[in-house]
């Protein structure tokens, strides 16, 4: 008897280019099923890529999908099984709070949607936002597969959160429901399988490795979970779909961060060790920016990208995942030195533009910066020269920027790292400046060891041509400076880097108040402060530039705090 083959498209789509996710979605089908697969598996939400967001109040784009799911039906291998991610509408949305639509799966064979399923748990935390826009799915979330041969399969479906409720697993429940195991215990089912879109955070996978194979041991199923990848505005989704057999084993794992087709075959060979080209987490992080970067500017159909290169840490590493993203011939790093930036900052940056093979620009800010001074000369008469003559200078640098993204149709990538949008040490309208802030969620800290990484491991980026760094060393060991008036640094500012993103990740990411991150030994006055700059510096984050979101609690969609804001208890 000839093995039962599944297959699992783990897709980049486009939001709501519905006619190229469904080419994307027919091709993976068709290759998938010239090896041999009876069902193919593909991620939550398919059709329109997630998250479509309030495209989804659109009632055209709704007509849209209905019938591009038809379409694609008809198209298909008539002898495979395709589950596609898709919406459907609520005949009930008319009923007191009824949502419109249902977050479903539609599953196709024989030129025809046969059956839809709904997600059951809807998530309303962090980035996602889906009881604005779907019902709380119900009926039966279950299909029968026959195979050829004559043989049949049981199968149930659930949508990517569903699964994640799973109180042996956690200790306790986020839903009063579990999908999963109200599934194996009212069913005969023979293998489970998850549409998700799970966004990226750096050491995710381990715990979705963990949990998913929690669930396949727990309920003594085969699990398939097919991921979606690519990025889409700030959210990045690292793919890395996976196949479990009935003991919790891994039998098929997709690549990261790029497209990927599985062949699974559940009594395959089970992959031990887990294989992993991300040998530490710099590396991953690397991989996830390098395809935010790249998605960004595809899908926003630019083709080049400016930056500001500084000579400074965190313009080297934008610039140098950008040169990876979308080829060194695409990026033009532009130098602006004024009478305060030293010599070795200019040749730095030289060096750092040499090594990754991109194009440079010098425009020296020093005639403008004059100009400025006479402009406001009378108005600013008697007045000492302060921070408002600092952001002068980041303002002309932001100006020329965004004026060579304008006339050449440049993306301009901003390069301030997380440390320092959070206490606000960054300019409005001047290096905050840009269409996508690539590194906005890099503490400086990780910023570092990165860059000693890619030195450290001599990486193969696609733009090396045989030198020995990719960052000049002098970069990575100078003390960093924004050099905007003589002999400054940025500790003349803020405290030492490695103890301001130790209070920052206990205040932003682990929520502690100031009390307990003094408790935890570091000193009252530095707490306090940075406590005070972060939520003062909430009006400048709202006016950011979209930043990719690398961690758990990232200053984007996920963000909502308040800007005018009286708060005594942080």
């Amino acid at each position: 008897m000839s093995p039962i083959l599944f297959g699992i498209a783990q897709l980049n789509p486009v939001i709501g280019d519905l006619v190229g996710n469904c080419d994307r979605i027919l091709a993976a089908a068709q290759k998938l099923a010239e090896q041999g697969a009876q069902l193919v598996l593909t991620p939550e939400l398919s059709l329109c890529g997630y998250p479509p967001r309030d495209l989804l109040m659109n009632h055209q784009f709704v007509r849209d999908m209905d019938k591009a799911i038809a379409e694609l039906a008809s198209n298909l291998p008539p002898d495979v099984a395709v589950l596609v991610g898709t919406v459907s509408v609520n005949p009930q949305a008319n009923q007191a709070g009824g949502k419109p639509l249902f977050n479903s799966a539609a599953l196709l064979l024989g030129g025809k949607v046969q059956q839809i399923f709904h997600k059951r748990l809807l998530p309303t935390y962090d980035v996602f936002d889906e009881d604005r826009y779907f019902a709380v799915g119900n009926g039966s979330q279950v299909f029968t597969l026959n195979l050829k041969g004559g043989s049949s399969l049981n199968i149930g479906v659930t949508i990517c959160e569903d699964i994640w409720n799973d109180e042996k697993f956690w200790g306790k429940r986020s839903y009063a429901d579990d999908p999963v195991a109200e599934l194996a215990a009212n069913h005969e089912l023979d293998l489970l399988l998850n549409l998700s879109a799970s966004p990226y955070a750096v050491g995710k996978q381990k715990l979705r490795e963990a949990m998913l194979s929690h669930s396949a041991l727990m309920h003594d199923l085969p699990l398939l979970y097919a991921n979606q990848v690519g990025a889409n505005d700030d959210l990045i989704f690292d793919g890395r779909s996976m196949a479990f057999n009935r003991r919790g084993e891994i039998i098929a794992l997709g690549e990261g961060f790029e497209e990927d087709l599985l062949i699974v075959r559940l009594d395959g060979v089970v992959l031990c060790p887990t294989p992993s080209k991300y040998e530490t987490d710099d590396a991953e992080i690397f991989a996830a920016l390098v395809l935010g970067v790249r998605d960004y500017v595809q899908k926003c159909r630019f083709r080049q990208v400016v930056i500001g290169l500084s000579g400074g840490i965190d313009s080297a590493l934008v610039a140098a995942i950008a040169a990876e993203a979308i080829g060194k011939a695409n990026v033009l790093g532009v130098l602006m030195p004024s009478p305060y930036s030293s010599a070795h900052s200019i040749t730095d940056a030289i060096a750092l533009a040499h090594n990754l093979g991109i194009s440079t620009q010098t425009i020296p800010i020093q005639p403008m910066m004059e100009a400025f001074d006479a402009s406001l000369s009378n108005l600013f008469a008697g007045q000492t020269n302060d921070v408002t003559e600092e952001n002068l200078q980041s303002r002309i640098r932001g100006s020329l920027l965004m004026g060579i993204s304008n006339k050449f149709g440049h993306l301009l990538l901003s390069t301030g790292n997380k440390s320092e949008v959070s206490v606000g040490y960054c300019t409005l309208y001047g290096d905050m400046n840009g269409g996508l802030a690539a590194i906005a969620d890099v503490p400086k800290t990780r910023v570092f060891s990165i860059c000693e990484w890619l030195n450290r491991t001599n990486y193969n980026l696609s733009i090396k041509q045989g030198i020995f760094e990719v960052i000049p060393v002098n970069i990575i060991t100078k003390p960093p400076s924004a050099e905007l008036k003589p002999d400054q640094l940025d500790q003349d500012s803020l405290p030492p880097y490695d103890i301001l993103d130790d209070i920052l990740h206990k205040l932003i990411n682990q929520h502690l108040a100031a009390a307990e991150i003094i408790a935890t030994g570091h000193e009252p006055a530095i707490v306090d402060r940075v406590v005070r700059l972060v939520k003062i510096a909430e009006f400048k984050r709202r006016q950011a530039a979209p930043g990719l979101k690398i961690t758990d609690r990232a200053f984007g969609s996920g963000w909502r705090m308040p800007i005018a804001s009286k708060v005594t208890s942080l």
